[in-house]
């Protein structure tokens, strides 16, 4: 099971591609042994983060008015937790995350249902499955805070997040210093790359937002 939070910025919309995880390396991967070997212990669970610009949501008091006095609640999506067991087919992957959330009048007892999407996404660019939940925050009268739970689960085909045994060898062939290619990185051949592109997935959750939601984000 892997987890990272350096994620590439991500346009996403309705059924819009999805830029997904970079320079993740962690348990699970495919590490360098000393620049002579790779050791190949890659997991068969997808990465599992946040997109830029998709873990938070303004909310503003009247339409088309993106000021500051005009904010009106604001959430942010924090604490992943994911669980995944790569031995089943499919492989499921599950993530459970937390939303806190401020509201600027606290006047009166609020319910605020906000939407958010969970896409499997394989090779960095291509959107597997895409599913939409809602998640509800209560704030009781007086209340400025107010914090809810929310989950969501991915599937991954097992032969498909799985490289091809030839790939593995390539890339796992121990290389004794003074060999032609010693110094040769497998992990640089074009082939090599492409396999393991394909072969990898990642399960990415964030609220569900529309063009201008997204813009906003992406430019404050």
């Amino acid at each position: 099971m892997r987890f990272c939070s350096r994620l590439t910025a991500t346009t996403l919309l309705a059924a819009a591609a999805v830029s997904g995880l970079a320079g993740c390396k962690s348990r699970g991967e495919i590490v360098i042994n000393e620049g002579v070997g790779i050791t190949a212990v890659r997991s068969r669970c997808p990465a599992v983060g946040i997109p830029h610009h998709t873990g938070d949501i303004t909310l503003f008091a009247s339409p088309g008015n993106k000021s500051a006095a005009n904010i009106d609640v604001v959430a942010a999506m924090t604490n992943l937790r994911p669980q995944c067991g790569e031995d089943g087919d499919p492989v499921v992957s599950r993530v459970a995350f937390d939303v806190l959330a401020r509201r600027t009048n606290v006047q009166g007892a609020r319910r605020v249902t906000l939407p958010y999407f969970v896409t499997v996404l394989r090779g960095g660019n291509t959107v597997v499955t895409k599913r939409v939940g809602q998640v509800t925050l209560n704030f009781a009268n007086g209340q400025e805070r107010a914090q809810a739970r929310g989950e969501g689960i991915g599937y991954v085909d097992r032969a498909s997040a799985t490289l091809p045994e030839d790939i593995r060898r390539r890339i796992t062939r121990k290389r004794k210093a003074g060999d032609a290619d010693a110094a040769i990185d497998p992990l640089a051949d074009p082939e090599v790359k492409a396999a393991i592109a394909r072969a990898t997935f990642e399960l990415l959750v964030g609220f569900q937002l529309d063009e201008s939601q997204l813009a906003y984000n992406a430019t404050r």
